[in-house]
Order: C-alpha cells, then sequence, then structure tokens
C-alpha cells in the first residue's frame, strides 16, 4: 500500500508503529480497522517485535484500537554482480553466499510497508 519514510536504524519503533497507524487510518475513510498486515524486511533495521510491542498503545483511542496486526517478515535477498547467483543476504553489505564476493546488489528486505488493512 504505502512505504513508510525513514524505516531504518535513525527512525524509533514507536514512531514507524505511529506511521503505520496515520497510514491505515487515512485509508480506512473513518472505518474501524480490523486488520492489518505489515511487511517488515529483514535488512530494515525494524525490531518486529517492537512494533507489535508499541501497536497496543499506539492504536489506542483510534480507528485500529483492538485491530489485529499481522508482520510478514522478508528475507533478505541479493543478486551477485560477481558471479550471477541469487543469494541470502543477512546484513546490507553481506557477502555472495556462493562466491564470496562483496558486489551484491539487494533485491529485498530495506521493505517496510503497510500491505493490507480490513475495515468493518
Amino acid at each position: 500500500m504505502h512505504i513508510l519514510p525513514g524505516s531504518g536504524s535513525d527512525m524509533h519503533e514507536m514512531s514507524i508503529t505511529q506511521g503505520i497507524i496515520d497510514i491505515c487510518d487515512k485509508h480506512a475513510g473513518g472505518r474501524r480497522v480490523l486488520s492489518l498486515e505489515v511487511e517488515i524486511g529483514e535488512l530494515s533495521n525494524v525490531v518486529p517485535e517492537a512494533v507489535e510491542f508499541c501497536f497496543e498503545a499506539c492504536s489506542s483511542g483510534t480507528l485500529l484500537e483492538g485491530a489485529h496486526m499481522n508482520i510478514i517478515r522478508v528475507p533478505g535477498r541479493g543478486h551477485c554482480q560477481d558471479c550471477g547467483a541469487e543469494t541470502a543476504l543477512t546484513a546490507l553489505f553481506g557477502a555472495c553466499q556462493f562466491c564470496g564476493g562483496y558486489r551484491v546488489s539487494v533485491l529485498s528486505g530495506e521493505e517496510m510497508r503497510v500491505r493490507e488493512i480490513e475495515v468493518e
């Protein structure tokens, strides 16, 4: 649906959670939100458990109060420019698991977005 700005180590999970709520509130059209699906990439420096923890407090008194939040963790994947392989990444500047090269372009894992909301 929307990508949240600044979703990195400079942005605290409370602010990220508030951004999620703001996006959902805007798109709910005044209707109560029953559930939402959020993608968080393994390379995004966002701690999913912290977002889950903050969600109840941040959503209190909003259209999202009581909503179920499902977090989908997106694994880090990259393309090695040395050997051409698609490789798993656990860090932004990780090495290719096949050839050990460091010229790896990130394909996925930096995501931080609200993917879906269900409203009344």
